[in-house]
């Protein structure tokens, strides 16, 4: 079999971003995955797979020299390998990979965007940003948005020739698998515990976000709003699933305050499995700045919750404004609270929306449809 490499910055976009999809083309493939192996992880998330890893260490910030070293990395592990195809994930190894991969004289390279950090900076970090995603496409023969709305905002910023885009599918970097974001794989029982467990009571509204916690996906906005909202409404309740990125892009420090004093607010950190939590909730509240295709949207629409979305791409995408959910626009805190109140104060239309929300995934994003179309692209590269 033809071997390809797939190239994360970080392990844990394999387990996440990718999980299940690698294992899937090892059937068709030799698959070797390379990332850094951050926490010792990268040899676990292989096994689960079943595919052989390969470590190269790489950071998500911008570091010069390591960047050069895990660029010399990766070529030196390309020209000794010899796969067909390279195919990137993420800023730090798409730039890496690409680059490794045409001086290696690798004849496919794949990327995958499915995201632009560089949209929420100025300045010269902005300038140095586009300057690399140019550089990242340049080095590709092939460039996979996972929206529709990216890859138009890609040819809006001219960043490559539009002959050498391509959306897979429907839209997504992975689909989803709608066997197991199923409402039904949750027992009566599983929520009653939860429920308990957080204090949450029959006649309580609980919003949940999905996410990262940081600036860009618009968590003070989403504090802020349900802070003054819930001083009108006391049976609300908001989860919030994930972990803080102090380092990289911190919520304010009025956000955290709030979070402290506001009991209605439940930070509940990274978990491995969402379904729980989103079994319990109302609505899914995302008003994210910017997205690729954002994968906590497709989970929540399967389990039949559904969103208040920003009006941006992938989540537009997704999303179709009183149908399965509400799009309000982007950094607008005000839009956001009325969203909040207007499925508070209309539960019917609510649930209306959430009946609706798996049918737009089943149909649309499966899993089944994305690995697939992209095994079509790969085969159609053989010839």
């Amino acid at each position: 079999m033809k071997k390809i490499i797939r190239v994360t910055t970080m392990p844990g976009s394999i387990n996440s971003l990718l999980k299940g999809q690698l294992g899937f083309m090892s059937q068709h493939y030799n698959i070797l995955a390379v990332s850094s192996n951050e926490g010792g992880r990268l040899k676990s998330i292989g096994e689960e797979e079943g595919i052989p890893t390969y470590a190269v260490e790489m950071t998500r910030k911008i570091t010069p020299i390591r960047d050069l070293a895990a660029t010399y990395s990766l070529y030196k592990l390309f020209k000794k390998e010899k796969p067909f195809i390279v195919h990137t994930h993420t800023p730090k190894a798409g730039i890496a990979g690409m680059l490794a991969a045409k001086l290696a004289k690798v004849p496919h390279r794949l990327h995958t965007v499915a995201g632009l950090p560089l949209l929420e900076s100025k300045g010269l970090k902005r300038k140095l940003l586009d300057i690399v995603e140019k550089c990242t496409y340049n080095c590709s023969t092939i460039v996979l948005p996972n929206s529709f709305g990216l890859k138009q905002i890609i040819i809006d910023l001219k960043f490559t020739n539009q002959s050498k885009l391509k959306v897979i599918g429907n839209g997504s970097s992975n689909g989803i698998n709608v066997e197991h974001f199923n409402p039904e794989t949750i027992s009566e029982s599983q929520k009653e515990k939860l429920r308990l467990k957080f204090g949450i009571q029959p006649n309580d509204f609980v919003f949940i976000f999905v996410g990262r916690i940081v600036g860009d996906k618009g968590i003070n906005e989403l504090i802020k709003a349900f802070n003054s909202l819930n001083k009108e409404y006391s049976t609300i309740k908001l989860l919030l699933l994930g972990h803080k990125e102090s380092h990289l892009d911190p919520i304010s420090k009025k956000s955290l305050k709030v979070l402290k004093e506001n009991k209605n607010i439940i930070e509940l950190g990274f978990q491995t499995d969402i379904r729980p939590y989103l079994s319990i909730s109302n609505v899914l509240t995302f008003p994210s700045y910017r997205e690729g295709f954002p994968n906590a949207v497709l989970q929540a629409c399967a389990m039949q919750v559904p969103c208040i979305a920003s009006n941006i791409n992938g989540c537009n995408e997704i999303i179709k404004n009183e149908i399965n959910g509400i799009i309000i626009p982007p950094k607008d805190t005000k839009s956001l609270k009325n969203a909040m109140a207007f499925c508070l104060n209309n539960p019917l239309k609510v649930k209306e929306m959430s009946l609706l929300s798996r049918n737009t995934i089943t149909d649309l994003y499966s899993q089944d449809i994305v690995w697939k179309e992209l095994l079509s692209l790969y085969k159609t590269l053989e010839e």
